[in-house]
């Protein structure tokens, strides 16, 4: 008779994001080594196009790595960039002339109807049209004119993580593909990101600040950003504690008022020029009392009052925030974890979100 030992991790709470997350390093090597010859090829061709500025559509996670493609696209190229709003074609109508427009629709899933119908009606509009899925098989790759696929593998945990770094990654070779780069910066990232896995203790011991906690504020500047919504939002769907995220400059403008020595601040503190844009923002907050967690730079780190600090030394900031939110996913985690939830299974959620 076979005796079967128990998998003591098969009813874990967690078990999959913890392996999603963990499956990083080998994503993102699998786009370097795999994906960035087609990635390459499909930007060859949408620059030989011409396109005089871009449209980014998406929703969720898939949002915030467009927000990341903004940046990209506006400080690397100089292309004016907007993000769409779908209901003004998929509910009102709209038909806006968008010839010689490259539109760019992130998911990663390629289902959501509301995606595919803002991208068939752009297309018949005369848009240039990229859809950057993890599911070259959607109906989202179907209805776009060029297709990048992120490599990410099936991911089965409601929170996205690995389908986010990859994107981040699919979406900065496109961009570099558009002006004739290599990518070369992107090569240290899969180490780097191993390294930062390997840190799950620091991250726990940081989520038992945040066990009780009833609100919390992120923030960050340029590139770092989107990384700041990222995390948001993982906090948000995973744990439930209400995480509100604003770039650095819009926090001085109001929302700094609530800010007391009890709801703690994160800052993402990018090592560059988006960092040292947040430098004035993080002198308030400390004024002010704050308890202030940096992820960022070592120097930075050690003027909070706790922080993570990142290996970003020699990184390019145009590349960091692939580095940036895994210690905030991993926070996420932990703190759901502390929180006696499941953050494989946040309530209320479906993978694939039905918005028409």
């Amino acid at each position: 008779m076979t005796v079967t030992t128990p998998d003591p991790l098969v009813d874990r709470p967690g078990r999959i994001m913890a392996r999603e997350m963990a499956e990083q390093p080998a994503v993102l090597r699998r786009i370097l080594d795999e994906g960035a010859p087609a990635v390459r090829q499909v930007a060859q061709e949408i620059a030989a196009r011409r396109p005089r500025f871009v449209l980014l559509t998406a929703r969720g996670t898939s949002d915030n790595a467009a927000l990341y493609a903004k940046y990209l696209l506006e400080i690397r190229l100089g292309l004016p960039c907007g993000l769409t709003s779908m209901s003004t074609t998929t509910a009102y109508g709209a038909r806006p002339d968008l010839t010689d427009v490259l539109v760019v629709t992130v998911s990663q899933s390629g289902g959501s109807p509301d995606l595919v119908a803002s991208t068939r009606a752009a297309r018949a509009a005369g848009a240039i049209t990229l859809a950057v899925t993890n599911n070259p098989d959607s109906p989202l790759a179907g209805v776009s004119e060029y297709h990048i696929d992120i490599l990410a593998g099936p991911e089965k945990a409601l929170p996205a993580t690995k389908t986010y770094t990859a994107s981040l990654l699919a979406l900065y070779l496109f961009v570099e593909g558009l002006r004739g780069g290599d990518g070369a910066p992107a090569k240290v990232l899969p180490d780097l990101a191993e390294q930062l896995l390997a840190r799950q203790d620091e991250v726990r011991a940081l989520a038992a600040r945040y066990r009780f906690a009833e609100r919390m504020v992120i923030t960050s500047r340029g590139y770092g950003y989107p990384t700041a919504k990222e995390a948001a939002l993982k906090l948000m769907e995973t744990s439930y504690i209400p995480a509100l995220s604003y770039s650095g400059a819009d926090l001085l403008h109001g929302p700094l008022a609530m800010v007391d020595n009890v709801s703690p601040v994160i800052a993402v503190v990018t090592d560059g020029r988006g960092g040292q844009a947040l430098q004035p923002v993080l002198d308030r907050l400390r004024g002010r009392g704050a308890d202030l967690v940096v992820i960022g730079p070592e120097g930075q780190v050690e003027q909070a009052s706790a922080g993570f600090v990142l290996p970003t030394e020699g990184v390019a900031e145009e590349v960091q925030p692939i580095l940036e939110i895994i210690p905030l996913q991993l926070l996420a985690y932990e703190v759901t974890i502390a929180r006696g939830q499941d953050p494989d299974a946040p309530r209320a959620l479906a993978k694939v979100t039905e918005t028409h």
